[in-house]
């Protein structure tokens, strides 16, 4: 899915016209082409019949913010046992690193992003959760770190949204929001790949990104992915370079940034909405009635 905006300001590209022009040539680089497969069918389900318990949220009021919930999971890898193991479910809350650790020193360090949706029946529904364990892999690989299998991301994930299913927003009114982390938390003080590593999962109930109409400033001087960087993946070091432009943007009114090919300068790279089928650009309202397909769990 494309993501783009209904009201971009282009004064500062000075090689393009009109709006228009962003589109005409729109090329997406290699590495952010979508992993698309095909969908799994259900691998199981269960309270679907049950009446589903809520926390007490004001679920018209989400945002896009953390809300604490109820249980991260969290799993090791060590030296000694060359592979992640013994996988838990605890209470959400701090944890400890040592400060000479690889994610602290050198962001040796990856994210995964992805969402659970309640049905009308209650149930609740994981959108390709496999696709989302595959980039970490591959994005594991680029970084120099081991990462859990398809089947090990896959179990924690499911366990920790049914360890937090109460947080899981009513049918059309919001969302879980996933986030495993890949970090590197062994003792390092050089500069090489960690020894040791977390892989950690925690949850949010979330809302629309944005809510009202996007925005969206131009983006030129700064660029989010280069060739033969990063940008490919989901590091943890990618995001903050980002944050001071798009503070600038913000203090002008705007509510989000549009990022360019780093090469030309004319070529979308990133930005966020939605492309319709009808060639509008649309922020959908978080009640938004739209039907889901993935796993359920």
């Amino acid at each position: 899915m494309f993501m783009f905006s209904r009201s971009i300001c282009c004064a500062k590209l000075n090689q393009l016209s009109t709006f228009e022009t962003l589109f005409s040539n729109l090329k997406l680089r290699p590495c952010a082409t979508p992993l698309i497969g095909p969908l799994q069918t259900c691998e199981y389900r269960i309270y679907s019949r049950e009446k589903a318990e809520y926390a007490n949220v004001n679920w018209d009021e989400l945002g896009f913010a953390l809300t604490k919930t109820d249980y991260m999971y969290v799993m090791n890898f060590t030296e000694e046992e060359q592979k992640f193991f013994n996988g838990t479910l605890t209470r959400f809350g701090n944890i400890e690193m040592c400060p000479s650790s690889g994610i602290l020193n050198y962001g040796q360090g990856l994210f995964e992003g992805l969402k659970a949706y309640r049905k009308e029946d209650e149930g609740i529904l994981l959108f390709r959760p496999q696709e989302n364990a595959l980039r970490m892999k591959m994005g594991a690989d680029r970084m120099c770190m081991p990462s859990p299998t398809v089947d090990q991301f896959m179990d924690a994930v499911k366990k920790t949204v049914l360890a937090n299913k109460r947080w899981v927003p009513p049918y059309g009114r919001g969302s879980l929001y996933v986030r495993p982390l890949l970090m590197a938390t062994g003792r390092n003080l050089g500069v090489k790949p960690s020894s040791d590593y977390t892989f950690l999962v925690y949850a949010s109930p979330v809302g629309n990104y944005h809510k009202g109409d996007l925005n969206l400033m131009v983006e030129d001087n700064v660029h989010r992915a280069i060739p033969g960087g990063t940008g490919g993946i989901k590091a943890v070091t990618n995001y903050s370079p980002v944050y001071k432009p798009l503070t600038e943007a913000k203090a002008k009114g705007f509510s989000d940034l549009l990022f360019l090919d780093a090469l030309t300068g004319s070529n979308i790279e990133e930005g966020k909405c939605y492309l319709n089928s009808n060639n509008s650009w649309d922020n959908p309202p978080r009640n938004h009635k739209k039907k889901h397909h993935g796993n359920c769990i």
